[in-house]
């Protein structure tokens, strides 16, 4: 565990899990460069003490987003394509996820939260029919990508079903089957990985619980469902 202040650059900052962490980071005297696609998010993410950068990394290569990530010592992937469209959710969810690894690897940025999914993994069992299939596949070939990066401190987070409750501070990471977890947690929980060094190179996947969150993520406190190969 450690409480030195990092320089953290968050992709997706305008999500509503991405402005709960930023709030958290700046708070704890973080500093954080929010990278947002849209312009008119600048003063939401401004309003939480960040830095923002308007930039589309769907648009972007690895070397365009190693710019962005210099001097920053961690990144947070916490984009997403939303749904919808495959051919987006696999250009942001995988391939914009890759170009990040590749990037932060280049730009010396050796920290890397990836926020991934409960279930995510390439034996996700998602049928190819199913509207959610493009969203699994993207998010296990990123999970795998990062876990084959040596050079990253990586640690991926799986939180189960996400909703707007108000955070309790506690989660499980011991179960087999997916719940609900509040996103105000999960912002919690990113924050606490980023501090706590046992959390690398390890997928911990969660639900909202009555654990702590610092001692649930703790690599002595973690059950079965933490581990280097996550699924």
């Amino acid at each position: 565990m450690t409480d030195t202040t990092q320089r953290v650059a968050v992709v997706g900052g305008h999500g509503k899990i991405a402005l709960q962490l930023t709030e958290l980071l700046t708070g704890r005297g973080d500093e954080v460069t929010s990278i947002v696609r849209n312009p008119d998010h600048v003063a939401d993410v401004r309003e939480r003490g960040a830095t923002a950068e308007v930039a589309d990394v769907e648009q972007l290569g690895a070397e365009e987003i190693a710019e962005l990530f210099t001097g920053h010592q961690a990144v947070v992937f916490a984009a997403g394509a939303g749904g919808g469209d495959p051919d987006r959710t696999y250009a942001v969810d995988r391939d914009a996820a890759i170009a990040c690894v590749d990037a932060a690897r280049a730009s010396g940025a050796s920290r890397f939260v990836l926020l991934s999914y409960f279930g995510a993994g390439p034996d996700h069992g998602v049928p190819r029919d199913n509207a959610f299939y493009a969203y699994a596949e993207a998010k296990a070939a990123a999970d795998e990508y990062l876990r084959g990066n040596p050079g990253l401190t990586w640690t991926i987070l799986g939180p189960s079903g996400l909703t707007d409750e108000d955070g309790t501070g506690n989660i499980d990471v011991s179960a087999e089957e997916a719940s609900q977890v509040p996103r105000a947690d999960v912002a919690a929980t990113i924050a606490a990985v980023l501090r706590d060094d046992s959390t690398a190179g390890r997928t911990i996947r969660f639900n909202q619980g009555s654990t702590p969150i610092a001692e649930a993520i703790a690599a002595d406190g973690g059950g079965a469902a933490s581990s280097a190969s996550g699924a």
